[in-house]
């Protein structure tokens, strides 16, 4: 039995770096495949939103002297470099894949067609979506909640490092609370960090629910699109 049966994944561009300070460690990137794959073999329909904070990150860009909208589009450019290497780990897996990056590329990536990439997902290919929203200003979040209610996904599954959302956070505070489901209400009164407010109202406004899941566990993905109770649930 499968629970969700179109889901969208969204992982952070850290989440590839593993034990190293940048980049991508290539047994991060097998893991995510895998994992990816099993939900493929499932007849599971998967698309991926993927960041690029391992590369680069658009709000730090000030830092270094790079104005604001600047960085934020070589923060894009970076998720696609992302997408490049899990498309390509996937494809050594045998899991057929399509690219798509919201600023036209065509020599490594489709242009952003909503049809079309849900015409992919009804083909069983892993879409992953890539250049965030193709505007700066916007997290990788918010491309992943607009991506998520374009093509009709079920739920929004966010892969992170803890196992599901606290009242504050587990590592740095052995006293916090996990909570196994709240509502978007309880989210915003509580001040939880779950996704950037711009992606958590559009979640809201279009009563799409969030799992907030520990991604490195094994067997995670596969729990939950078959109904497991996995990580936190966010809805109504």
């Amino acid at each position: 039995m499968i629970r969700y049966k179109r889901v969208l994944l969204k992982l952070s561009g850290e989440s590839l770096m593993g034990t190293k300070g940048f980049g991508i460690e290539p047994l991060m990137l097998s893991h995510y495949a895998e994992q990816i794959k099993e939900l493929a073999e499932m007849g599971v329909q998967v698309a991926v939103v993927i960041g690029g904070g391992n590369i680069f990150r658009g709000l730090q860009a000030a830092d270094s002297g790079i104005e604001r909208v600047q960085g934020d589009y070589m923060g894009m450019l970076a998720t696609v470099i992302n997408g490049m290497a899990l498309q390509s780990a996937l494809e050594t897996q045998g899991v057929y894949t399509r690219l798509i990056s919201a600023i036209e590329m065509k020599q490594v990536a489709e242009p952003y067609i909503r049809r079309r990439a849900i015409r992919h997902l009804e083909k069983g290919r892993v879409v992953i979506f890539s250049s965030g929203t193709g505007s700066p200003y916007f997290t990788t979040d918010s491309a992943a909640a607009l991506r998520a209610n374009e093509i009709n996904a079920e739920v929004i599954l966010k892969g992170t490092r803890v196992d599901g959302i606290y009242s504050a956070d587990p590592e740095k505070d052995p006293t916090a609370v996990k909570f196994d489901t709240l509502t978007f209400a309880k989210v915003i009164s509580l001040g939880l960090s779950v996704m950037d407010m711009t992606a958590f109202t559009l979640c809201q406004e279009n009563n799409l629910p969030i799992i907030v899941f520990d991604i490195n566990s094994p067997d995670n993905l596969k729990r939950i699109v078959k109904g497991e109770s996995i990580g936190t649930l966010v809805e109504g």
